[in-house]
């Protein structure tokens, strides 16, 4: 189902994003240690480096996970429309009798 909205309701693959994001954290982790003890610091600063991109990154997608089914609904939930932002209008009390 298409409704021209799919870049505000589109849905990730959380789950699949955290298996791969574990699967770089480890190598980034090994290319870190490998290039260290090879003797070359900037490769391994640059592995280092990706390592912290990778737990950032994990720790996003954790977030989302966590944060229920607005961020990773099941194949049962249709498309939702996003929440409206705005503010809620305010209107003046009615007084009986006016």
């Amino acid at each position: 189902m298409r409704t021209g909205s799919e870049p505000r309701t589109a849905r990730s693959a959380l789950r699949a994003r955290f298996w791969l994001s574990l699967w770089g954290l480890v190598w980034a982790l090994a290319g870190t240690v490998a290039f260290a003890l090879a003797g070359r610091p900037g490769w391994a600063a640059v592995c280092g480096l990706l390592w912290l991109v990778v737990t950032v990154d994990m720790a996003v997608i954790l977030r989302h996970i966590r944060q229920g089914p607005h961020y990773q609904p099941g194949r049962d939930v249709p498309p939702y429309e996003p929440a409206d932002r705005r503010p809620p209008v305010r209107r003046p009390p009615e007084h009986p009798g006016s």
